[in-house]
């Protein structure tokens, strides 16, 4: 009894110092585990300070209805004529300029020090700002939920049906995402969020109201009309029309695409250099 009680406490003792100095350690997450697990914090985070979604929920209800009726009678002649085009701009406009927001969490975060601790973990490190990304084309999809909803309560009736509103907010979403790459590499550079709200929007007003979101560009200036028809807003802007109405075209499509994945090509190497090699 006493040879079977040494025994195993012996083996309950081998067990322990196995466990103590074992040199083997547990498999690193895998991209796609880090990245959901990022992108879970993102959503948590919401949870907790639902107050930051004011900007996806009440913003576009105010932009919509003050263009709508301060400015439909003076450009269309008529409000509900003039929601037929507005409301596809607009909510390219609005959903643009909340892109910034993926730039200010990455730069809240360099400040507080939790940056520094993530580049320590035995992850992929650009998962840390593709789940931040993810959660923000959740952000994006609510937005336009909401715009099209109010659109239709206000008597907003595209022709593509639905159809083509999925395919303007999936056109949307693609544009977006890689639109947020620019505002992550400005927010590793930057040293304050003021900074980088300065800086976006210096950027984003004149690209959103300098292009075809608010008039036909046939009605501006020589000059200024062939800066709107190149601006990148105005390309995503004439695709979402076309796409909602009915009369989008494939290289309508083909042109969002193109520029959505130059700005990825440039702006996520950019970030990921700076991510890897901030100090």
């Amino acid at each position: 009894m006493t040879d079977i009680l040494e025994n195993g406490s012996r083996t309950k003792e081998i067990q322990l110092r196995d466990s103590i100095s074992s040199t083997r350690r547990p498999k690193p997450p895998s991209a796609l585990a880090s990245t959901l697990t990022f992108a879970t914090r993102a959503l948590l985070r919401i949870k907790h300070v639902p107050e930051q979604m004011f900007d996806v929920t009440v913003f576009p209800i105010i932009f919509l209805l003050m263009f709508t009726y301060l400015f439909g009678g003076a450009i269309a002649g008529s409000t509900a004529e003039y929601l037929q085009f507005l409301l596809p701009g607009i909510l390219v406009m609005t959903v643009s300029q909340i892109t910034m927001y993926t730039g200010i969490d990455l730069n809240n975060d360099i400040r507080k020090g939790i940056f520094d601790r993530f580049r320590t973990l035995p992850i992929w490190l650009p998962s840390a700002l593709i789940g931040a990304l993810l959660v923000d084309v959740v952000r994006y999809t609510i937005a336009s939920v909401i715009m099209i909803g109010l659109g239709f309560a206000l008597g907003f009736r595209p022709e593509g049906g639905m159809l083509g509103i999925l395919g303007a907010i999936v056109l949307i979403l693609v544009f977006s995402f890689s639109f947020s790459w620019i505002w992550t590499a400005v927010g590793l550079v930057v040293r304050s969020e003021k900074s980088l709200m300065m800086i976006s929007f210096m950027v984003l007003f004149p690209l959103t109201f300098v292009s075809n979101v608010f008039v036909d560009p046939k009605t501006l200036p020589t000059w200024l009309e062939s800066f709107v028809e190149v601006n990148p807003i105005s390309v995503l802007a004439t695709a979402v029309r076309g796409a909602m109405h009915g009369t989008v075209t494939s290289w309508q499509v083909m042109w969002v695409i193109i520029v959505s994945i130059i700005m990825t090509a440039i702006f996520a190497p950019i970030t990921i250099y700076l991510y890897r090699n901030k100090k």
